[in-house]
């Protein structure tokens, strides 16, 4: 009997929820597909306390679990990659384990596939148990975002989401390092409808996106899908050439008619603004050219020590 439906769900030190996951999540697939044609894929993202224990667990006690162990830590977008690739299921859902995102909407979500839709993705209308700087960040990078990209990305998206096989499989074609799944899935096109939702605080365990993590990831949105950065450096340096020209005439009128102290301050500033200005325009031609070297080595995404399911 051929799946109809695949969950995946990347892990990270997720002990202390998982099993409470597993039990809501197992309850919404019983729900939205009677016949029990679907497999719950969890990634084990490098996690260091006992995620993999209570993977295997799972795998022994339902043939419906498929746990994937990953050689390191990858980062949430490769972990979710690696349960793309794996998914066998006509629809595949994306959900993380933390509960934020409420498993019961698989029911509804797979409504929306019935009606013809390739995508149906959540869209948060409140975030709850998130700080007033994570949520400020949070709208304005998306809209930021929406702004510089050709690519039409939804606002107040996450990767919670529910696809056909046909749009799964044109992400997996997709090779790049520096993922951002949810412009990759916008790029595909097709039908992609929202659902709004409330988001939930975190159910158990501390959020894994740390500050650092945070600009790293906006960082390989924006340079992902949008030349926007590199258009900015020219006007940074016209602009700044706009003001040195000001500034020259300035220097000029004071030589002529003021008297003036030979090394004065202004020239310290001068260079430094040119010297900033230079900095920040190699800074974003940096970033697009790093992205080319790790594309043209070629290494594999992901390392996968072990991939178990009941038969295995």
């Amino acid at each position: 009997m051929s799946l109809v439906l695949s969950v995946v769900v990347p892990c990270f030190n997720e002990e202390d929820v998982l099993l409470l996951f597993y039990n809501r999540m197992k309850k919404a697939c019983d729900t939205a597909v009677p016949s029990g044609a679907y497999e719950i894929i969890i990634i084990n993202d490098g996690s260091t306390d006992n995620t993999w224990q209570l993977a295997q667990q799972l795998v022994k006690d339902d043939p419906k679990v498929v746990a994937i162990d990953l050689f390191r830590n990858h980062g949430h977008q490769l972990a979710v990659t690696a349960g793309l690739m794996k998914s066998k299921g006509s629809r595949v859902m994306m959900i993380d384990a933390d509960l934020q995102d409420p498993p019961e909407l698989l029911e509804p979500f797979m409504k929306k596939i019935d009606e013809g839709f390739d995508v149906v993705y959540g869209q948060r209308k409140i975030r709850e148990g998130e700080s007033v700087f994570k949520r400020f960040t949070a709208k304005y990078f998306y809209r930021i975002l929406s702004s510089t990209s050709t690519t039409d990305i939804p606002l107040d998206t996450g990767d919670f989401r529910l696809m056909t096989r046909k749009v799964v499989d044109q992400v997996n074609q997709m090779q790049e390092s520096h993922r951002f799944l949810r412009g990759m899935v916008a790029w595909v096109g097709g039908r992609q409808v929202a659902y709004q939702y409330d988001r939930e605080k975190r159910a158990a365990g501390e959020t894994k996106y740390t500050l650092s993590k945070m600009v790293s990831f906006a960082a390989d949105a924006i340079t992902g899908f949008s030349t926007s950065p590199l258009r900015l450096a020219i006007y940074v340096g016209i602009a700044a050439l706009f003001f040195a020209m000001i500034l020259m005439a300035y220097v000029i009128i004071s030589y002529v008619y003021f008297e003036t102290v030979p090394g004065w301050a202004s020239l310290g500033c001068i260079f430094l603004m040119f010297s900033s200005v230079q900095l920040i325009i190699l800074g974003f031609i940096g970033d697009y050219i790093g992205r080319i070297f790790v594309e043209v080595k070629g290494r594999p995404l992901i390392n996968i020590r072990q991939v178990l399911h009941r038969d295995s």
